[in-house]
């Protein structure tokens, strides 16, 4: 099997050859944090588990975007707005399972996770129904502005909200540098997914990257973002670990 996809993907296809790269990357990050839950103290395991599933889920779409490429040549869009809208949940979890110790409510986690589900719907409807022509920017704006809303709510919780001040009275640096740290991949590297979306047709920004290119512009961030973030909880979870183990 493996042979077969080595075989079938040509060396200038580089968006099939990123979605291998992704899938691989994303599953051998997904086996890693299972794997290391057994190296935590059992309040951080949750945060371990979601950061598996985050991975785990985007590498079985990858594994099924890369063949949908192949065979099809398309960008597999319906197939990456699924990833997302289950992947980037579980990445707002991530806060709220971070904060719950300083006080954090379900409420929080709600309201995050409806943020961001409203801002993967929004972005969905204004790229995969583009009507095309002269249409097509009036369309893709103002569903582009209606899923930035979503971000933007997400943004200000981060950096300035609820959970900035939920990080702040967790009294654990480790807590508020990760929080921090976890801020800044939503304030850059979030800021990579509206790029491609202006770089399909009809969008602001689609002379400067042709649309058959953007598939390598969000495989790449989706690896970054999806395993940076993973990994930033991991380091979180170590650290507070050992300092209670060595209070015990």
């Amino acid at each position: 099997m493996l042979l077969n996809v080595i075989q079938t993907i040509a060396p200038d296809n580089y968006v099939a050859f990123t979605f291998f790269i992704g899938y691989i990357a994303m599953l051998a990050a997904s086996v890693f944090f299972f794997i290391e839950r057994n190296s935590v103290s059992d309040k951080w395991k949750m945060s371990l588990l979601v950061s598996g599933l985050i991975t785990g889920i985007a590498a079985v779409h990858y594994y099924y975007m890369r063949d949908y490429n192949l065979v099809t040549g398309d960008s597999p869009t319906f197939f990456r707005y699924v990833d997302w809208i289950l992947t980037v949940p579980l990445m707002c979890v991530e806060f709220y399972l971070l904060t719950r110790l300083a006080g954090a409510t379900k409420s929080l986690l709600w309201k995050l996770i409806f943020a961001s589900t409203w801002m993967l719907v929004c972005g969905y409807i204004g790229e995969a129904f583009n009507p095309g022509g002269v249409r097509a920017t009036s369309h893709s704006v103002i569903w582009g502005v209606l899923s930035t809303l979503g971000y933007l709510y997400i943004l200000h919780s981060v950096w300035l909200g609820e959970v900035a001040k939920l990080s702040e009275a967790s009294g654990s640096d480790v807590v508020k540098k990760g929080v921090r740290a976890l801020g800044w991949f939503v304030l850059v590297g979030w800021a990579i997914y509206p790029i491609g979306y202006m770089c399909m047709d009809g969008g602001w920004l689609s002379g400067i990257m042709s649309p058959d290119k953007i598939d390598v512009w969000y495989n790449l961030a989706d690896a970054i973002n999806k395993i940076g973030f993973g990994l930033v909880v991991y380091s979180i979870a170590i650290a507070e670990s050992k300092k209670e183990t060595a209070k015990s």
